[in-house]
């Protein structure tokens, strides 16, 4: 584990303690909450830094609070709603919310319910400054939500993060997608259509499954939405059926 002060790895050292119980988190918690906002400018000069950073912190946060009797969420779509946006993630002297790391500094300030298409409104100077450069939709692959099919939770590093990101797309991509050639169909989970902007709409879903195996090369396939999830335990994105570009 590093002794050094450096923000990414501190993150990478939590989620590290968090996943193994190998140790207690509340040192490196308090350590992350107390750096100085100037340190993490220059931490995160470069898009990988961000990225592993954030996903690190975003995963760690999810794991303790989800271990935690009074943070855990209930059944409730309220509850679930409360462990998102609730501001319980303290980092350089700054409190945040998983909606506030997933869809403010993760996918720049983008508005959860949608469709990746509208912003976040009001993004503050913090969020502003420490935001990834543009969306990376692999990070839906990524980021941990409680559910028996999400992949399993890596510590980023921003050397590899983009070989352990295409690695974590590749088997969710793998586990979750079903092509029929007969019909030149494919059926895909339905974070996609959620974040379809993210992806640069419907055509860029199909290059992204073409690129990640999900489909031959070449084919232009009709998409097929299955069946709405409710297996994470802290999502409450929904649908948002309503809701168009």
């Amino acid at each position: 584990m590093s002794t050094q002060l450096d923000p990414v790895s501190l993150s990478a050292d939590l989620l590290y303690v968090v996943t193994t119980a190998g140790g207690t988190p509340g040192e490196l918690c308090d350590r992350l909450a107390t750096l100085e906002r100037a340190q993490v400018a220059r931490a995160l000069s470069s898009r990988e830094a961000k990225l592993a950073f954030w996903l690190n912190c975003y995963n760690a946060s999810v794991q303790l609070r989800l271990e935690s009797e009074s943070e855990s969420p209930g059944g409730s779509r309220l509850e679930r709603w409360k462990f998102r946006t609730r501001d319980r993630v303290p980092i350089a002297g700054r409190w945040l919310s998983l909606n506030d790391i997933e869809h403010g500094l993760l996918r720049r300030s983008k508005h959860p319910w949608g469709l990746g298409y509208v912003p976040r409104l009001f993004p503050s100077s913090f969020e502003r400054q420490f935001r990834l450069p543009e969306c990376d939709p692999r990070i839906h692959f990524a980021l941990s939500q409680g559910a028996e099919n999400c992949p399993p939770i890596a510590v980023y590093s921003p050397a590899d993060v983009d070989e352990e990101l295409d690695i974590a797309v590749e088997w969710y991509v793998e586990e979750n997608t079903e092509y029929d050639p007969d019909t030149d169909t494919v059926t895909i989970p339905r974070l996609f259509r959620r974040y379809q902007g993210d992806f640069g709409g419907p055509d860029g879903i199909v290059s992204f499954l073409e690129e990640y195996n999900g489909i031959p090369a070449g084919s232009s396939p009709t998409l097929e939405y299955g069946t709405p999830e409710r297996t994470e335990a802290v999502d409450i994105d929904g649908e948002a059926d309503t809701l168009r570009p």
